[in-house]
């Protein structure tokens, strides 16, 4: 069975990729500074205090699609400093060392970091991605 009907969804489909990873990466940033959806289960640093708020202002602005690009590479460059901190120590495999959703973030926003925030945004609406 071929996809290529997908294919004219594109950018649409970059933008839900997006807005649905965006959603979930703020909410590990509200569950540190807030509380919400859950308490956050480890004492805060300077260092998880400073990832909560980049994890919020980031999440925000990458979730209506302003400054997507350097958003979505700070947020990379975010995530691959978590894995390698906290996760990368405790062994070598993402699903054993608890580092799959670090890893996970890094690629998703280097993708959006290259392609773009999809049509979806107001980066596109402004015409600032082209």
């Amino acid at each position: 069975m071929q996809f290529g009907f997908l294919q004219r969804w594109t950018p649409q489909l970059l933008s839900i990729l997006r807005i649905v990873t965006a959603g979930t990466f703020l909410t590990h940033g509200t569950m540190k500074l807030l509380g919400w959806p859950a308490p956050f289960p480890y004492p805060l640093n300077g260092l998880t205090t400073t990832a909560a708020v980049l994890e919020i202002v980031g999440g925000l602005l990458l979730i209506i699609g302003l400054f997507s690009r350097p958003v979505a590479f700070i947020l990379s460059g975010l995530m691959a400093f978590a894995y390698f901190m906290a996760h990368a120590p405790q062994g070598f495999f993402p699903v054993l060392n608890g580092g799959e959703a670090a890893m996970l973030f890094c690629f998703v926003f280097l993708f959006i970091a290259a392609a773009g925030p999809g049509v979806w945004s107001v980066d596109a609406a402004l015409g600032k991605d082209k």
